[in-house]
């Protein structure tokens, strides 16, 4: 039997989730980049050289879109483009020096950030809030936009 959500409990939590986000996002700013360009090199900075393709797949952003982000953030000296060594023919972006110091230095921002409110927190609440992690990263799954052809349902993302 499928669980009946209260329409006031899904507002409360989307309503509480993009406050925290675009309350983090003005605290720490990235020297003014976008969302897009911090998610973008924040991407490339986790995981590594990345082709572009794999980085609009992750982004959820359109070819023309990851251009011009990359673009820019290759101008500011963040990101470099290369040819992939096992495909000449494909590009893939990496971090530079600096975009390694700037995705360093945001993370550790972020993550002093939620810190200091964990620690203001009654120990009751902070607790509830990592029980809730697995239930959190399971959302995020679910709400990621699916590759093309992978069908749908939780089996096309890998669980039972």
């Amino acid at each position: 039997m499928a669980t009946v959500h209260s329409e006031d409990e899904v507002t409360r939590l989307k309503i509480a989730l993009g406050r925290i986000a675009r309350l983090v996002d003005r605290q720490v700013s990235g020297d003014g980049m976008t969302r897009t360009q911090l998610s973008v090199l924040g991407t490339v900075g986790r995981l590594g050289p990345l082709r572009l393709g794999a980085l609009a797949e992750t982004e959820g952003l359109n070819p023309t879109m990851l251009s011009r982000v990359v673009g820019k953030l290759e101008s500011d000296g963040l990101l470099e483009r290369s040819t992939d060594p096992g495909d000449r023919r494909v590009a893939q972006v990496q971090v530079t020096a600096a975009g390694e110091r700037m995705h360093r230095r945001l993370r550790g921002e972020r993550t002093r950030l939620f810190t200091d409110a964990l620690s203001r927190l009654p120990e009751e609440q902070e607790q509830a809030l990592r029980s809730a992690l697995p239930a959190l990263e399971s959302l995020a799954r679910e709400i990621a936009p699916q590759p093309a052809g992978s069908g749908s349902g939780t089996a096309a993302r890998g669980r039972p």
